[in-house]
């Protein structure tokens, strides 16, 4: 498991996992900066590229030279820079507006081969029991092996109600597994929530979408319609692997006051040294109303807990550390993923674009997020048993160039070199099932529900923590450990 990722994206979604997206069409408008184009690398490009018209085996047309260039020359910088064709430009869109055609899969290349990070909730890939740790090593019977991460993607796409087979290798299983799945067009709605026993409520986020802020509202004053008293929030952020940025300013500013920070971007460009508060304009549409508008008060100081894991990542890590930071919530679970980085996307042509990335994200009290990821206040594993596949997950600290972290020192995850602790975990995750986010088996939403009663919370087996250990939080007032306050701007 020391093997290091090389590249990552969403199958149907058509994203790099754990996007903080800001969408900007100006086609070629940013400007020229530094020392001038290197022009005996530009002479090298030419050689190269005639070199290829001339001698290689077969002709290759220009425009796939060129677009291969420019997809390496994206790729190169980082796990989620990439050149978008008209396809992956297309379907970029399409998600941010949760809606794709695909199978639903977020997923990682390690080692040649697709490597399944999360199936997403209500797709085709979830209801046929693709698991996280999977690798797909053949599609309709194809080796993928030596394929980039976008054509395997592309080999996944395909027209709705088109059925796809993928071969399986699991760490569980000696036999590979053959899965035939059939493409869909997913409306996918981000936001779930229900009432766990009377007077505490589970809201989940599976991902930031244009509608996320707004669904999450309904869901909010639906809960608060059926207990108008209610004791306790937990807001599940598990396997989150972020999206648009609007939509985890919505989501943070409904459990916060008005305009405090959310968050603040700096990068190169001018336009990327910027705060983000919780504030309309921050969240919603210039044309639409407020989703906020109408929230019940009591939102503000419910008592809350916030659940993560190593799939939480980027946008929802946001969220969390904004929480966090302001001692509005307990963040309770594992580490998250540590991706605490911006994506912008830049309209090339009518059809084409590059996402890259622009910035690093920092906390309200300045934290960096990149490749360290939020720290849960009270650490509780997956299952009573422990982790099992989730301690076999990859972070962001652990994909081949990722970005550094500017402002505080990487957390080391846990590397599985030891052969007889790899063999643990894999002895564990098989005797585990997938845990059902939201069920009456779902362990960690339970410690959440005893945390908020203020009862003990176990957090692995033989562990126990007391509720003193980490006090229920209700709002930004509540005397905390930070010597530091966060901004806010009036």
């Amino acid at each position: 498991m020391g093997n290091k990722l090389k590249n990552a994206g969403l199958i149907g979604l058509g994203m790099v996992a754990g996007i903080a997206v800001s969408l900007q069409y100006s086609a070629l408008a940013q400007k020229m900066a530094g020392s001038p184009l290197p022009l005996e690398k530009l002479a090298e490009f030419s050689e190269v590229f005639g070199t290829i018209k001339s001698d290689y085996v077969e002709p290759v047309a220009d425009e796939k030279l060129l677009t291969e260039a420019m997809t390496g020359m994206v790729s190169a910088l980082d796990p989620h820079s990439a050149y978008l064709d008209k396809k992956a430009f297309k379907e970029l869109r399409e998600g941010t507006e949760g809606k794709f055609v695909g199978l639903g899969i977020e997923v990682v290349m390690e080692d040649g081969y697709v490597k399944v990070v999360t199936p997403i909730e209500d797709t085709p890939a979830a209801r046929a029991g693709i698991q996280p740790g999977d690798l797909i090593t053949r599609i309709d019977g194809q080796p993928i092996k030596g394929l980039s991460i976008d054509d395997a993607i592309k080999k996944m796409r395909g027209e709705p109600q088109t059925k796809i087979t993928l071969t399986i290798a699991r760490k569980t299983e000696e036999k590979p597994i053959a899965m035939t799945l059939t493409r869909e067009l997913i409306k996918q709605r981000s936001v779930k929530a229900n009432v766990v026993e009377p007077g505490y409520a589970w809201l989940r986020i599976s991902q930031f979408q244009e509608p996320t802020v707004e669904d999450m509202a309904e869901k909010l004053k639906s809960l608060y319609a059926q207990n108008p008293a209610l004791k306790g929030l937990v807001l599940d952020l598990r396997n989150d692997p972020g999206g648009v940025l609007p939509g985890a300013i919505g989501v943070s500013a409904a459990f916060l006051p008005a305009n405090v920070t959310v968050v603040s971007t700096n990068g190169q460009v001018e336009d990327s040294k910027r705060s983000y508060f919780a504030r309309r304009e921050f969240y919603a549409s210039r044309s639409g109303a407020d989703p906020l508008l109408n929230l019940p008060a009591a939102i503000k100081t419910v008592p809350m807990v916030v659940l993560i894991n190593a799939g939480t990542a980027s946008a929802s890590e946001i969220v969390a550390g904004a929480l966090q930071d302001y001692q509005r919530a307990t963040i309770l679970g594992t580490q998250s993923f540590g991706k605490g980085s911006v994506q912008t996307v830049h309209q090339i042509t009518d059809e084409t674009g590059i996402k890259i990335t622009t910035a690093r994200y920092y906390t309200p009290l300045g934290r960096a997020i990149q490749a360290k990821g939020i720290l849960p206040d009270l650490r509780v594993e997956e299952t009573a048993d422990g982790d099992g596949f989730n301690a076999l997950r990859t972070r962001e600290a652990d994909l081949l160039k990722h970005l550094s972290n500017d402002r505080e020192a990487e957390v080391e995850t846990a590397k599985l070199d030891d052969l007889e602790e790899e063999k643990r975990l894999i002895a564990l995750a098989k005797k585990s099932k997938p845990v059902e986010y939201g069920s009456k088996d779902d362990f960690q939403l339970a410690q959440a529900i005893n945390h908020l009663k203020g009862l003990p919370v176990k957090m692995s087996a033989g562990e126990t923590a007391n509720a003193v250990d980490a006090p229920v939080k209700k709002n930004v007032e509540k005397p905390g450990v930070h010597k530091k306050k966060p901004a806010t701007q009036k």
